[in-house]
């Protein structure tokens, strides 16, 4: 029969109180991490693809937006493109034509890609981050 024994029942109250009050801190420093390795292969992907004549000024406008929660109460980070280039066009626009094609242009996937070869690397910093983070609340796992 399995048998579990607390010294002190007020001390292990007092960490999961400490943990319950740091959940939000925990979950932005998981999806930091992860969305950092994403955004790490996406912005790889992007310079690979971009033509000898590119100004870099779609690569300078990809990055990390502040971590926020939606209606549903779900922790966010968006990556993407912000701004327009020194033509006017929308970065959005101009990396969206890149990875989708138009009717002029061919597309040069660079998002999905990396995506699908991030996925696990990204969902194991997620919960090595929050391994971590336990551990240090509730004094060694």
């Amino acid at each position: 029969m399995a048998r579990m024994t607390f010294k002190s029942g007020d001390d292990y109250a007092l960490k999961l109180s400490k943990l319950a009050t740091g959940s939000d801190e925990i979950a932005k420093k998981a999806i930091y991490a992860a969305a950092e390795i994403v955004a790490d292969k996406i912005k790889s992907n992007l310079e690979g693809v971009l033509s000898e004549e590119a100004t870099g000024e779609l690569v300078d406008s990809f990055g990390i937006s502040k971590i926020d929660v939606d209606s549903d109460s779900n922790w966010n980070a968006k990556i993407g493109f912000d701004g327009y280039d020194s033509a006017g066009v929308a970065n959005q626009l101009k990396a969206r034509v890149l990875e989708s094609g138009s009717s002029r242009q061919p597309k040069r996937p660079f998002v999905k890609p990396a995506i699908s070869a991030t996925k696990t690397a990204a969902q194991a910093a997620m919960a090595k981050v929050i391994d971590e983070e336990i551990g240090k609340t509730m004094g060694g796992r």
